[in-house]
């Protein structure tokens, strides 16, 4: 049977205070999460120097709708652009513009698709040219901190369990971690529970992983303090010591046996890459 006859008539189960995705509804996650890989992998090739963040936009934009599908930031609660690009001290929600990417640059590229009603989520964080020791660091610990999350999640864990091994491993190498933006749960909506945060706090001890469940987790890491501030544009948000922040994001499923990593690029970064 046809992905698309069946779409509307799949009704998530709900347990925990958020919608359990079964066998039924995986095919249209997987789908959706392997557009918005495809995504990133079309957009890797244009991230160098020279480009400024908005045509990067652009190239999203028409690549997501040459495939009949949705870019699911352009409009979110009014934001005004298909992507989000964070440069350096911009820890995420970057709005698109004329800015060129320069030699030193790092960006981070948040891409969301939707894909017969169903999201695709993940971000990558991008070394332009040759860049200071700091920024591979803070790079390197971001791509590091979510595999170690991605390895803490198991089958009816808790978001804390998530949460405290991110924190304990960003800490240890001497950055700290964003505690005012977290991962979230993912499927025929853009954000719902699981709220997904990166430090352990008490409320998250009750928070469990249960297989069915659909959610990212996007670790934002910083070089200097954690604390954060938006822009006077509404969105965009910045260190508060304009320390460089990196951050990676990947939307997993978790199965009766573990984690599945839904956004695995075919040309981008895998666990254990070395930047």
């Amino acid at each position: 049977m046809k992905l698309t006859r069946i779409r509307d008539a799949v009704l998530p189960r709900q347990r925990y205070g958020y919608p359990l995705y079964g066998s039924e509804e995986l095919p249209f996650l997987r789908a959706a999460a392997q557009f918005n890989s495809q995504l990133m992998d079309e957009l890797r090739q244009h991230i160098k120097p020279g480009i400024t963040t908005g045509q990067l936009n652009d190239i999203a934009h028409q690549y997501t709708l040459d495939h009949g599908h949705t870019p699911a930031c352009l409009g979110y609660k009014g934001f005004p652009k298909s992507i989000c690009t964070s440069i350096n001290d911009v820890v995420c929600h970057g709005i698109p513009d004329d800015t060129e990417l320069s030699e030193g640059d790092i960006v981070n590229v948040d891409i969301t698709s939707i894909v017969d009603g169903w999201y695709g989520d993940q971000s990558e964080t991008f070394l332009i040219g040759d860049v200071s020791d700091e920024a591979r660091k803070v790079t390197q610990v971001a791509f590091d901190a979510l595999h170690v999350g991605i390895h803490a999640a198991k089958p009816y864990c808790t978001v804390y369990d998530i949460a405290k091994a991110i924190t304990m491993f960003a800490e240890a190498r001497g950055l700290s971690v964003v505690r005012n933006y977290q991962g979230h749960g993912i499927g025929r909506e853009f954000h719902q529970q699981p709220g997904v945060p990166h430090y352990p706090h008490a409320p998250t001890r009750k928070s469990i992983i249960a297989p069915g469940c659909c959610f990212t987790i996007e670790p934002m890491i910083n070089v200097g303090v954690p604390e954060t501030f938006i822009e006077g544009d509404g969105w965009t948000v910045r260190t508060c010591d304009a320390a460089l922040s990196a951050q990676f994001e990947h939307q997993i499923y978790m199965t009766e046996d573990g984690p599945e990593i839904l956004t695995q690029t075919e040309n981008g970064p895998r666990e254990g890459h070395e930047f």
